[in-house]
C-alpha cells in the first residue's frame, strides 16, 4: 500500500506577517491572482494595489476581462468585522465597483448573512463574494494557499430574474434560436472541464469568454444567413491596434501552435480587430449541432491555451481610463 501524507493547517501569520505589506502584494501577483480567479470564476486584470478612494485606500482593484468592469478585493488575515464591512461598501461606491471581494481568515455568521443579503437584495450586475483564506501542507512541503467560498451570488434567483426580462422582451424565433445553440456550446465547456470557463448563454449571435486582459475577449459567433460559426481573438478600445500588431510579430509561432492558418483581421476602417476562424456551418439545422458545437469548443479551448500567455505579455503603455 502506497505511503500518505498527511494534511496540516498553517497559521496565516506564519506566511504573511501583516495584511497591507504582505498579503496583498502576494495576492497582486500574476500567478496568484490567477487562483483567485479561478476560485471566482472571473477573469482578473491587475489594475492597482492600495488604490486610493477618497481619504481611503482599497486593497486591490481588478478589472473582469470579459464584462470591463471594477473588481474591488479587500483582505483581512483575522475574522471579519463590522470595520472592514463599512470599508467594503464605501469602496465599492467610490470606485463604482460592481463585484466585490471580501477575503479573510475566517467570515463570521453574521457577516455571511450580511454578504447574502447583499447578494438577495441587489440586481444580476452586482455581485458579492466572502472567502477563507487558509495554508496546508504536507510534511515538509511548501505550504498552499486555498480560497474557500463562503457567500456567492445566488445563480438561480439571478438567472430566473434574467429569464423573467427574456420572457418580457417577447424574444423573437431567431433570438431563442441563438440562446439554445449557445446554451449546448456552453454546456459542452462545462462537461468539459478545461481551462476554459462556461458563461451565460445570450440571446444574440456572439457571446464572449475572458481571456485575461480588458479589452481583448475569445468571443464565439454565427451567421445564419451566410451559414458559418467563427472563433476569434476580438480586441477592442484604445488598445486594439496595437495589441493585434504585437501579435502579428508572433503570428508563425502561433499559427504553429494551433496546427494551422488563422484569418488576421486588423479591420483598418473600424477601431477593433480580430483574429479568427470560421466553420461553415448550416445553423438551423439542429441535427448538426452536436458536431458543429464540439468544433467551437475544440477550437476556444485551443485558442484560449495559446493566446492567453501571449495577450498576458501584450505591452501596454498608457494608465486604463476611469482611475
Amino acid at each position: 500500500m502506497s505511503k500518505l501524507g498527511r494534511l496540516e493547517r498553517i497559521d496565516l501569520r506564519s506566511a504573511w506577517l501583516t495584511e497591507a505589506q504582505d498579503f496583498t502584494p502576494w495576492l497582486a501577483a500574476e500567478e496568484n491572482l490567477a487562483l483567485l480567479s479561478e476560485t471566482l470564476g472571473i477573469d482578473l486584470e491587475l489594475e492597482a494595489v492600495e488604490q486610493n478612494v477618497g481619504p481611503f485606500r482599497a486593497d486591490i482593484l481588478c478589472k473582469d476581462t470579459l464584462r470591463d468592469q471594477w473588481v474591488l478585493v479587500e483582505n483581512q488575515l483575522e475574522r471579519t468585522d463590522h470595520s472592514h464591512l463599512g470599508q467594503l461598501l464605501t469602496y465599492a461606491a467610490g470606485l463604482d465597483a460592481v463585484t466585490i471581494v471580501w477575503i479573510a481568515a475566517s467570515v463570521t455568521d453574521e457577516h455571511r448573512a450580511a454578504m447574502d443579503w447583499l447578494n438577495e437584495i441587489t440586481d444580476t450586475d452586482v455581485s458579492f463574494f466572502a472567502l477563507e483564506v487558509e495554508l496546508w501542507k504536507i510534511g515538509e512541503s511548501l505550504s498552499a494557499p486555498k480560497f474557500n467560498v463562503v457567500s456567492k451570488p445566488n445563480d438561480w434567483a439571478k438567472s430566473t430574474t434574467a429569464a423573467k426580462r427574456s420572457v418580457e422582451e417577447n424574444l423573437i424565433p431567431t433570438r431563442l434560436l441563438q440562446q439554445r445553440y449557445w446554451t449546448g456550446v456552453q454546456d459542452l465547456i462545462a462537461r468539459n472541464a478545461g481551462a476554459l470557463r462556461p458563461v451565460s448563454p445570450p440571446a444574440y449571435s456572439w457571446l464572449s469568454h475572458g481571456i485575461g486582459r480588458t479589452g481583448v475577449g475569445l468571443n464565439l459567433s454565427m451567421n445564419t444567413r451566410e451559414n458559418w460559426v467563427r472563433v476569434e481573438i476580438y480586441f477592442s478600445g484604445k488598445w486594439a491596434k496595437s495589441d493585434i500588431q504585437q501579435l502579428e510579430h508572433q503570428r508563425v509561432a502561433l499559427e504553429d501552435a494551433m496546427g494551422e492558418k488563422l484569418d488576421w483581421q486588423p479591420l483598418p476602417e473600424k477601431r477593433d480587430a480580430r483574429v479568427c476562424i470560421a466553420l461553415n456551418a448550416n445553423i438551423d439545422d439542429e441535427t448538426d449541432w452536436p458536431h458543429q458545437h464540439k468544433w467551437i469548443v475544440e477550437k476556444a479551448s485551443k485558442m484560449n491555451d495559446i493566446f492567453r500567455p501571449a495577450i498576458a505579455r501584450l505591452k501596454r503603455d498608457e494608465v486604463s481610463e476611469g482611475l
